[in-house]
């Protein structure tokens, strides 16, 4: 597993890269693609929506299921990343690359975690904890 030191982490597997004073890009990390699988859609906000800390902000399809994508912040969505809707399984070549959307007018941050925090929080789950 991959966990880049500059990035930031939520407990629900999303990372978050700051990219100015309050906003940011937001992406999920490589233990939560590769928990999911080969990932064959996504569904993302428009620019423009809200989003909340700790809520989805959309969904990703794998061949296993299809799961919720939380936001780690609360902002607004500057940007989606629209070529993820035409290549889904980029998110697994490169979950750090693919990011999902971007936020301005950052508000609220759900607890972030450092890289080491997250890679503990993961080791716990792998361990069935």
């Amino acid at each position: 597993m991959n966990f880049p030191q500059e990035l930031k982490y939520s407990k629900d597997h999303e990372w978050f890269k700051s990219t100015g004073a309050a906003s940011g890009l937001v992406g999920i990390t490589d233990y939560a693609q590769h928990q999911l699988g080969d990932l064959v859609f996504v569904n993302l906000p428009q620019p423009g929506d809200e989003v909340t800390a700790g809520q989805p902000l959309g969904d990703v399809e794998s061949v296993k299921a299809v799961s919720d994508v939380l936001s780690p912040v609360t902002g607004v969505v500057k940007a989606v990343n629209n070529d993820l809707l035409d290549n889904p399984a980029s998110i697994n070549q490169a979950p750090y690359g693919a990011w999902f959307i971007e936020v301005e007018n950052i508000t609220a941050q759900d607890d972030l975690m450092d890289a080491a925090a997250y890679q503990k929080v993961c080791e716990e789950e792998q361990k069935g904890g």
